[in-house]
């Protein structure tokens, strides 16, 4: 593709005709014919390898000053922008050829996004899903290593997506995503506020940061959907200039769940007066979920029944409240929670149905936010009867100094906890602990079939299958 055509709308220099064979940020992939994008990120500035990847044969860089390499050189104000536009350009706008359908918030991204999807192919629309576990086209499964894939990535997954005849994308929508502009010029016509609690303050320089992140999603979308149960949701709600639609299980909203029984067996509640929803899946939190469904799906004109029938056929999403099955008379119920608010939700809800006592199980992640790791094991004593507290990905931290950290949050606590530092040996002792009627909820891994240790190897680590092997031992 010839550079003129890549750039369209942009400034062309005297190269305009000059064929280009790649494009890409990454210097790593830079290769003869290559257009070359200076990006600044957290540890390296493209801006400085420009020269050097000219002389590995990129026919010119893009980047946001004069780096004194004439003709060579194509400023602009913001280079992120324009890769996501030139790597839209070079799939041949895939963006353009669907509707988009965009989850965003702290907790729920992946269950709301899943069910969605699920209800838009029992319908009878082929549709694509791009999220924290994996990317589907249809009900072909992608591998993927980010909730919202790089720039580059995205826009071939598209590309997948619309040659494969899929007429709606429903996709997780990271903060990340957003300030780092990866989804380009795409525009959605529905996108879910599902809450904000803290996270990726590793990232984010604080709440507010983290908050403005997630607002930039309402500037690419014609209609909001928003949980006005959660103060940030009820703030956006009030600052957004697009179409918007509140949905809430706590008050009267556009959208509104209420009746509500949930049982260990699932979810019942009635949804703005007219429509009677069961759910296989448990969880107040999931009830917020569903409502967010039920809203997108009749705004894109679902038939009530279509959506009732649908969640109703919907058992749930991998490691998000799943039940790993024990043969024995306790429970274990494995969560991605990972974040203070998520780690309540979960443990508030499986209070209600747990006869006997409620034991959580829970780390913190190492190289991540640390500010969070008291507040987690606070969260957590609140609805818990036993505490075992472990490792979970400890990257390249100590792990006895990441639970040094969590245990702050338990200096003045009256619940029993345990300290094991391995997370398999972790397990084994809370099924050994477990007695007739009480549910242990391991936190934190989810869906995830491995762990993260120092010097960032990763090791198999599959929670299902470490319950089953201490189960034999038992």
């Amino acid at each position: 593709m010839k550079l003129k055509d890549l750039l369209e709308n942009n400034a062309v220099t005297s190269i305009g005709d000059k064929e280009i064979t790649s494009v890409t940020d990454d210097t790593r992939k830079v290769q003869s014919g290559s257009l070359f994008f200076c990006v600044k990120g957290g540890s390296f500035d493209g801006h400085s390898a420009a020269a050097e990847m000219l002389e590995k044969g990129a026919v010119a860089v893009v980047c946001e000053r004069d780096l004194g390499l004439g003709d060579k050189q194509i400023i602009t104000e913001d280079s992120r922008r324009l890769y996501g536009e030139v790597c839209s350009a070079w799939f041949g706008h895939p963006e353009r050829k669907m509707t988009f359908i965009g989850v965003t918030g702290t907790n729920g991204k992946t269950t709301t996004t899943s069910i969605i999807k699920h209800i838009l192919m029992s319908t009878g629309y082929k549709t694509g899903l791009i999220g924290t576990i994996q990317n589907e086209i249809g009900n072909e499964v992608l591998h993927t290593e980010n909730t919202t894939p790089l720039t580059f990535e995205f826009m071939s997954v598209l590309a997948k997506m619309a040659d494969a005849g899929c007429e709606y994308v429903v996709m997780e929508v990271s903060s990340f995503a957003l300030v780092q502009k990866r989804i380009g010029s795409t525009h959605f016509k529905l996108a879910v506020f599902t809450n904000l609690t803290q996270d990726h303050l590793d990232y984010h320089k604080d709440m507010e940061d983290y908050y403005q992140a997630k607002k930039i999603l309402f500037d690419m979308c014609d209609t909001a959907i928003v949980n006005i149960d959660d103060d940030y949701g009820r703030r956006l709600y009030n600052e957004i200039g697009c179409k918007k639609l509140s949905f809430s299980v706590k008050e009267k909203a556009d959208y509104y769940a209420h009746s509500i029984k949930i049982k260990s067996t699932g979810s019942d509640f009635i949804l703005c007066d007219n429509m009677s929803i069961h759910s296989p899946i448990p969880g107040m939190f999931n009830v917020s979920n569903l409502t967010a469904v039920c809203a997108v799906c009749e705004e894109i004109g679902i038939a009530k029944d279509n959506i009732i029938d649908a969640v109703a056929k919907y058992n749930g999403v991998r490691g998000r409240c799943e039940i790993i099955p024990t043969g024995r008379d306790f429970t274990v119920i494995c969560d991605y929670a990972h974040t203070p608010d998520a780690v309540e939700n979960i443990l508030k809800s499986v209070k209600e149905y747990t006869e006997g006592r409620l034991i959580c199980l829970f780390g913190c992640g190492g190289n991540r936010d640390s500010a969070k790791r008291p507040k987690m094991a606070k969260a957590a004593e609140k609805y818990a009867d036993r505490l075992i507290i472990t490792s979970d990905n400890p990257r390249n931290e100590d792990p006895e100094a990441i639970i040094a950290d969590i245990l702050v949050g338990l200096e003045n606590t009256s619940v029993p906890y345990d300290v094991v530092v391995d997370r398999k040996k972790a397990i084994f002792y809370g099924l050994q602990i477990a007695e007739k009627g009480d549910i242990i909820v391991l936190a934190g891994k989810g869906h995830e079939d491995y762990q993260i240790l120092s010097g960032m190897k990763h090791i198999h680590f599959d929670e299902r299958e470490i319950v089953a092997e201490g189960l034999e031992l038992l």
